[in-house]
């Protein structure tokens, strides 16, 4: 009996932990506003990548030797295409540059990769001044990836993408050391190549 009034007890402890904790919602941006202007142009240009969360650390492994990556954002040469460039500073000193042709589905937050039809990229708001989160899955992976218009956001943005990837069932986080100078942006180089 005891034993029963015990488990009754913890079962209504954790309906009420998990009425007051529920995971915040953060809200998917729309492809196009009203006035055709609210998607793309206020994700062009240059962005700082800060930190990743994946269910497992393989997911996350592509990142392992990178110290920081500073991508830019460019409207493409139709109007639902986006080019993004980044240059890639390694923890060894090296730089690798690398660029991707996002297309845009009307009606949709849904970036597709060219060359790539498995990947699939969501946008989603932060509430980080300068910030945006990305959700990437392909084909054997799912990641979020945060991203801020400076190269050192305020550590409580830090921690509250990891409280919400935590909370979406990411165990596996990622912050980029960041303690190279950024990469010198290498947009004109012939080594970028669709990845």
């Amino acid at each position: 009996m005891l034993q029963q009034i015990w488990a009754a007890l913890l079962y209504f402890a954790g309906m009420l932990l998990n009425s007051i904790y529920q995971c915040p919602e953060h809200s998917q941006l729309t492809t196009l506003g009203m006035d055709g202007k609210e998607f793309p142009e206020p994700h062009l240009g240059q962005w700082h990548f800060i930190a990743g969360a994946a269910p497992t650390q393989e997911e996350l492994a592509t990142f392992d030797p990178v110290d920081n990556i500073v991508f830019n954002m460019t409207a493409g040469s139709s109007p639902m295409q986006l080019q993004l460039r980044a240059t890639i500073r390694t923890k060894n000193g090296l730089c690798v540059p690398r660029k991707w042709t996002y297309h845009l589905t009307e009606g949709s937050t849904d970036l597709k990769t060219k060359g790539r039809p498995d990947m699939k990229t969501e946008l989603f708001t932060s509430s980080c001044p300068g910030g945006i989160m990305l959700k990437e899955m392909g084909q054997g992976y799912q990641r979020f990836l945060l991203y801020n218009r400076s190269p050192h956001p305020p550590e409580s943005c830090v921690e509250e993408f990891q409280s919400l990837t935590s909370c979406l069932e990411s165990k596996a986080f990622l912050l980029t050391p960041r303690n190279q100078d950024p990469p010198a942006h290498l947009s004109s180089s012939p080594l970028f190549q669709d990845g």
